[in-house]
């Protein structure tokens, strides 16, 4: 029997998502313990290396990272493995450039450029409201964040504000409908719409149902449903296609004509 925490990843059982490619090598980085599920997550030098291009090998990622260059929702972050994940803001002081991780309509990472106040702030879904020793009131959120005597209102599911410098919650979204969601796990992720309507089944998954601006209508898990606005307005910038799923036909008549 093997002791110990596993400390390896073979390439071909990485997260499809990270796109690494095939013959690229036997291993990949396997995320260190942290805030986001292993295959929720993206590694600090993946997302150095592949995608934003800042390095051309670890040991390059490992030089940006031990300058303290690099912060993961406002705090310095120096493990190369270190797992950052749906709606961390990272920033990099030095070049004046800040990202978020959000989904785009494959499901994959969209690693996506947002303004300097908007860095100062993320979103965080509400996993659950618990009494803690002494009868303190506490909420744990879906990226390991817990914060003692929240506002009373705040529910699992809710979608709550949280401002990075302070760790105070400053607004609150509840998980109703009529409000934006983004779809964070399942077939559907990174598919944004509006919550039609929510069937309970006990002893099973309650499925939600959400409606995109195109009208489509689609239903998913209530796990997957990450609210991130109030009404149709989102609280956070989205990327491209602004989560708007096309059908391969709607892509291709979007392209321009090859002459």
């Amino acid at each position: 029997m093997a002791r110990g925490p596993k400390r390896h990843l073979k390439r071909l059982n990485a997260p499809k998502h990270w796109m690494l490619d095939k013959l690229g090598g036997i291993w990949a980085p396997r995320p260190s313990t942290g805030p986001h599920k292993l295959r929720e997550c993206m590694p600090l030098i993946i997302l150095l290396r592949n995608k934003l291009k800042y390095a051309l090998t670890g040991q390059e990622c490992k030089y940006i990272l031990m300058q303290r260059l690099i912060k993961v929702d406002g705090k310095t972050r120096t493990d190369l493995k270190y797992p950052a994940g749906f709606m961390d803001v990272i920033s990099i002081e030095k070049s004046d450039e800040f990202f978020r991780l959000v989904y785009d309509i494959r499901g994959r990472f969209n690693v996506h450029r947002i303004s300097k106040e908007e860095s100062t702030y993320k979103l965080a879904r509400v996993k659950k409201v618990e009494m803690g020793a002494g009868g303190v009131p506490y909420v744990v959120t879906h990226d390991g964040r817990t914060i003692r005597y929240p506002d009373p209102l705040i529910e699992a599911f809710d979608t709550v504000k949280i401002e990075l410098a302070e760790n105070k919650i400053t607004d609150i979204m509840k998980f109703e409908t009529g409000n934006l969601a983004m779809i964070s796990g399942g077939k559907n992720t990174g598919r944004v719409g509006v919550i039609v309507s929510r069937e309970k089944h006990p002893g099973s998954f309650d499925i939600v149902h959400v409606k995109d601006s195109s009208g489509a209508i689609f239903a998913t898990r209530l796990g997957n449903v990450f609210v991130i606005g109030k009404g149709s307005k989102p609280m956070i910038s989205l990327p491209k296609r602004k989560g708007l799923k096309r059908t391969i036909l709607e892509e291709r008549a979007e392209r321009p004509t090859k002459n």
